[in-house]
């Protein structure tokens, strides 16, 4: 029903606030799906919940099992609520339902009555929680709308489009994790992070779309390394970090991928520290195993392979600083994937090849993985690096080696594990 004029100016007529329940007994009456929703808030609380029910589901019989919550498994009986500060009428029976409400309304204990919230005395607000804050919606009983209000604000604390901050952040650093090149795949913690920042020092493949989310006084300095073409050095790189952080800003060094995957994370982490200056790692969604997942191949699958290894490719195998080897991953089985190593393909798959790689070990190549760009490139061991050279594909991309490789979600998974059996 569309809401009126006397609906906008009335609003909900219940009166929001927080209940401390630390320690205090809660009983909920009803175990079934309805009362499993409910419980993690309420545990989380600190409450001393009570369940009574016939039945339960399996998660609510798992609660109890590790001593979350009290359990007792029977019908309802007048005085369950003694002693309650509060109570939920969850069954799928309106007339115990309504009759729970009537011995809390008696007790004076404030009751919620799930089936219908407008015969309780309270009622249940769309909640979450998000740094150290709870937000509650009600919408007189729209559900779906209080439910609709309750995600745009918490997904806009998340982005940083709100802050729920009324203080500027502490001086310090934080090494984000920007994701694949999507700028939807950014952590929330990133994202928010990001949206704080005085400074940022941002690779080229950080999502630049994110950029252009900075407000305008946000200093960005372009701390790219293209592969085999200019680059910051990485000592340029820690003391502007360090010396952002000094003059009072908080700098967030924004990177492709994770910053602990071949970001040289953890060298601006030590020279932080060695600084002095406060620093955060937020882990990133790394390319070695996104990229390849939205292009429909999965690193790992039942019954194919149980190990896959992520080698950066920015050395070749016969190079004398090489840390890899070659001769045991080609002897492995199950999924390689190569970050950095389309300019020296040839020299990879000679080396897998020469170490006992099948020939038709599938491969698959995925060029601007999760940008609107993205190429895929399908071939086998023995032509990848021809194909690889015609088709003109350029970093970034990421090499996919083994079985899964070849996954097309086309063909049926039984037929796939015949095949590799």
């Amino acid at each position: 029903m569309p809401n009126t004029q006397d609906d906008q100016q009335t609003g909900d007529p219940n009166y929001v606030v927080g209940l401390d329940l630390a320690g205090r007994r809660v009983v909920v009456v009803g175990g079934g799906s309805v009362a499993q929703r409910r419980l993690g808030l309420l545990i989380a609380s600190g409450a001393d919940v009570q369940v009574i029910s016939r039945t339960v589901t399996p998660a609510v019989e798992g609660m109890a099992a590790s001593g979350q919550i009290g359990l007792e498994l029977r019908d309802y009986a007048p005085g369950d609520l003694d002693g309650a500060w509060y109570a939920v009428a969850c069954t799928d029976e309106p007339e115990t339902n309504a009759a729970i409400v009537a011995e809390a309304t008696e007790r004076r204990i404030f009751c919620v009555r799930a089936d219908n919230a407008r015969l309780g005395t309270a009622v249940t607000p769309a909640t979450a929680r998000y740094d150290g804050m709870t937000l509650g919606v009600l919408a007189g009983g729209r559900h779906r709308r209080s439910a609709a209000v309750r995600n745009a604000l918490l997904e806009a604390l998340q982005s940083g489009v709100v802050t729920g901050d009324s203080e500027p952040a502490a001086p310090g650093v934080a090494l984000v994790g920007g994701g694949p090149g999507d700028p939807d795949l950014i952590t929330v913690r990133g994202r928010r992070l990001l949206a704080r920042a005085n400074l940022v020092l941002a690779d080229r493949l950080a999502p630049p779309e994110l950029l252009a989310e900075l407000a305008p006084d946000v200093e960005v300095i372009d701390a790219a390394k293209i592969p085999y073409g200019r680059a910051m050095a990485q000592e340029a790189i820690n003391s502007a970090l360090v010396e952002g952080a000094r003059a009072g800003k908080f700098v967030v060094r924004l990177k492709g991928g994770d910053p602990y995957v071949f970001g040289r994370g953890y060298e601006e982490l030590e020279a932080c520290v060695a600084a002095g200056v406060p620093v955060t790692v937020v882990p990133g969604v790394t390319s070695a195993i996104s990229v390849p997942a939205l292009a429909g191949i999965p690193v790992t699958h039942r019954g194919v392979t149980h190990e896959f290894v992520v080698v950066s490719g920015h050395i070749a195998p016969d190079h004398p600083d090489s840390l890899v080897d070659w001769p045991a991953l080609a002897r492995l089985r199950g999924t390689l994937v190569l970050l950095m190593a389309v300019e020296r393909i040839e020299k990879f798959a000679a080396a897998l090849l020469d170490g006992g790689r099948p020939a038709d070990t599938p491969v698959t190549v995925v060029q601007e993985g999760s940008l609107r760009t993205e190429r895929v490139l399908r071939a086998d061991l023995a032509t990848v690096a021809e194909r690889v050279r015609a088709e003109g594909i350029r970093p970034p991309a990421i090499i996919v080696i083994g079985p899964t490789a070849g996954f097309d979600a086309a063909i049926p998974d039984s037929a796939r594990t015949a095949a590799a059996e």
